[in-house]
């Protein structure tokens, strides 16, 4: 340990020496150090702020180098991304057109678009998850094409069933247009045609009436003229209705390979619509209206099927049509006899038959058979006939109700030739009288005249455009005019003079009225001629029973006459107290007597205004269109020998007095002439 410790000690005298010995040199090195240390200083405060600057500077740049090499890895995908695309893009593009078929409803084109992406584009690039999803998809697309398309057919449908009322309102509207042209071709003026319109017709029989009588107001021209309504420009069923949904069905179908599924469920759902079309409502027959729907419907209907038959290859075809039609016609024939049926006015059946014509006439256009409408309208026009008669009853007992059964007083030339212009009739002895005057019949003359004409009138208009010849309009129409004339008004005047509380006055002057309206006859035949322009000569022409009415009539008012006065008589008599037991004579008659002879007296006095006619009477004698028919000769002789024998009795001074003794001698001439009449014919 000493030894160690010397060691020690003489290693640190070493070391002090040596340190003493270079103590110089470490200061210096120190100082050198320090300095040194200051320049370290700088020298890494210049490096750090150098690489301060470096880093800054190679931060842009590695950004930018990094920028670089993404832009580089883009560009690489972004070539292989083109490459690729410019091969998927005709598929996409493809199938978004095909969307876009779809979602605007171009179905048809769409399906054409699927087919070439499916067999031309999408095998290209089939490797593509995207393009087997399009592949699962096409057959669902097929489907949603199919059903789609479908779905416009049904609104289609579903639409005209809608608007077949207006298809068939516009259908109608071309064939009113149509034959108002038509009717005005006819009405101009044609040089040598032998046939003339009715207004023609009603002139020549004014200037006819000129010769032969009075003119009539009421016979100067057509007594009831419709308004005919603006023409305007009505568009055709195709403008109305847009028919592609089938055209674009039906090609679908047709590419599809279910074109047969396609035509039968289309006539299946338009035979459903056909039966709901052709079922009227039940309040049709209250107004026009309800018949102008239904028609306007059936036509509607017809006309669309009509357009699909001629656009169309195969999807309804003429069999088809036919058994639509033949369907809708018995359908339609069987509700119109229904409805009309219940129809009592017959300006209502007059519009119904216009519009039968009309809807006849417009389905006949888009060649539809329809001669079972104009046979079904003769069966109306047996109705019509029997409304008119039902109606016009009702006029005569309005007009013979209202009549005051006066004679018609005249105070002034316009009343007279007012009188004569409503009915046909001359005097001439009348027409020199001064005013004021009176005409002999009564007010219901002139009325019951024109409501005849009025009802010929009424006929003639039903028969217009139903195709008939003038022998068959001329026919209907006498035939109805002798309905009115031996039934209608016939039965009006019966109920008229077998009125409880009718007197001799009425009596009478119905006579006298039904003698002139008699007279009448003759006219009404000439107006049925000239506005049917078939002459009475012709082969089975019907005549007017008129005269037959009017005598059947004026029989009745004689008959009720004479059953009148024999009440009277009766009533008298009974009504008398005699005194039988008397002793007196007086050669006074009783009261009753006086008044009853009084009564008989004021009663023949108004029989003075009734025609007792010798001349015509012996002179037509015997002949069926004779004017006193029914007056017997053996009953008008022992009337004319009472006559004679009271006259004598009466006054024996008489025959001094020159009228008298005319009168006595005509009374002996016509007995004298019975007497030879009665002896020719009892041999």
């Amino acid at each position: 340990m000493e030894k160690l410790e010397t060691r020690i000690r003489n290693h640190d005298r070493e070391i002090e020496k040596m340190c003493n010995f270079h103590y110089q040199g470490f200061v210096d090195s120190i100082t050198e150090l320090l300095k040194v240390r200051g320049e370290a200083q700088k020298l890494k405060n210049q490096v750090t702020d150098t690489n301060r600057k470096l880093q800054q500077e190679g931060k842009e740049l590695v950004i930018a180098m990094e920028e670089l090499k993404q832009c580089r890895l883009q560009q690489r995908n972004i070539s292989a991304t083109v490459d690729k695309l410019m091969l998927c893009l005709p598929v996409l593009e493809m199938y978004s057109k095909l969307r876009d078929q779809m979602k605007t409803k171009r179905h048809y084109p769409a399906l054409k678009t699927l087919e070439h992406l499916e067999h031309t584009y999408l095998p290209q690039v089939s490797h593509y998850r995207f393009c087997k999803v399009m592949v699962d998809n096409i057959p669902k697309l097929r489907e949603e094409i199919k059903d789609v398309s479908m779905s416009d057919l049904k609104d289609f449908l579903e639409s005209i069933r809608k608007h077949s009322d207006k298809i068939g309102e516009t259908a109608m509207k071309q064939a009113q247009q149509q034959r108002n042209l038509d009717n005005i071709v006819l009405q101009q003026p044609r040089i040598g045609s032998k046939r003339k319109s009715k207004k023609d017709v009603y002139t020549i029989f004014d200037t006819e009436m000129e010769n032969t009588s009075p003119k009539s107001e009421q016979d100067s021209g057509i007594l009831d003229v419709e308004d005919e309504e603006d023409d305007e420009e009505v568009p055709g069923a195709q403008d109305l209705v847009d028919f592609s949904p089938v055209y674009r069905c039906l090609h679908i179908y047709s590419v599809l390979g279910a074109r047969e599924t396609f035509e039968n469920y289309y006539r299946k759902q338009r035979r459903k619509q056909a039966r709901l079309v052709l079922q009227p409502p039940s309040n049709m027959h209250e107004t026009l209206d309800g018949y102008r729907k239904y028609f306007n419907q059936i036509v509607g209907f017809f006309v669309v099927e009509d357009h699909i038959l001629h656009t169309t290859q195969g999807l309804v075809n003429r069999a088809y049509i036919d058994e639509l039609w033949e369907m809708a016609l018995s359908k339609t024939i069987a509700a119109l006899r229904t409805h009309s049926s219940y129809c009592s006015d017959p300006n209502l059946v007059l519009d119904l038959k216009n519009l039968i014509v009309l809807f006849a006439d417009t389905l006949q256009v888009y060649g539809f058979p329809v001669n079972q409408l104009f046979d079904m309208l003769l069966e109306i026009r047996d109705q019509y006939s029997e409304t008119l008669l039902k109606k016009w009853a009702g006029i005569f007992r309005n007009i013979l109700d209202s009549d005051n059964y006066s004679p018609i007083p005249v105070t002034s030339e316009d009343m007279y030739k007012k009188v004569v212009g409503q009915f046909p009739f001359q005097d001439t002895e009348l027409e020199k009288q001064p005013f004021p005057k009176k005409f002999p019949f009564s007010e219901f003359v002139p009325k019951v005249y024109n409501q005849i004409k009025e009802f010929i009138y009424a006929c003639l208009k039903f028969s217009e455009d139903l195709h008939l010849s003038s022998t068959e309009v001329d026919d209907m129409i006498r035939k109805s005019t002798n309905l009115l004339l031996t039934r209608t008004l016939s039965n009006s005047l019966q109920n008229v003079i077998k009125r409880k509380n009718i007197g001799l006055t009425e009596l009478v002057q119905i006579i006298i009225n039904t003698t002139h309206l008699e007279k009448s006859c003759k006219y009404l035949e000439e107006f049925i001629t000239n506005i049917t322009n078939v002459l009475p000569e012709t082969v089975h022409t019907t005549k007017l029973y008129g005269t037959t009415t009017f005598k059947d009539a004026r029989h009745a008012a004689e008959e009720e006459i004479y059953t009148n006065l024999n009440q009277k008589i009766d009533q008298f008599l009974q009504l008398a107290d005699y005194d039988w037991m008397t002793g007196d004579l007086d050669n006074k008659a009783s009261d009753y007597l006086i008044d009853l002879i009084a009564f008989l007296r004021s009663t023949f006095a108004v029989f003075t205004h009734l025609p007792w006619d010798w001349s015509t009477y012996l002179a037509d004698y015997g002949q069926p269109n004779c004017k006193y028919l029914r007056v017997n000769p053996v009953t008008a002789l022992t009337l004319l020998e009472k006559m004679k024998d009271a006259s004598r009795k009466n006054n024996m001074f008489a025959q001094f007095r020159k009228n008298e003794r005319d009168k006595q001698k005509l009374i002996d001439t016509v007995a004298k002439q019975l007497r030879g009449l009665i002896s020719s014919h009892h041999l």
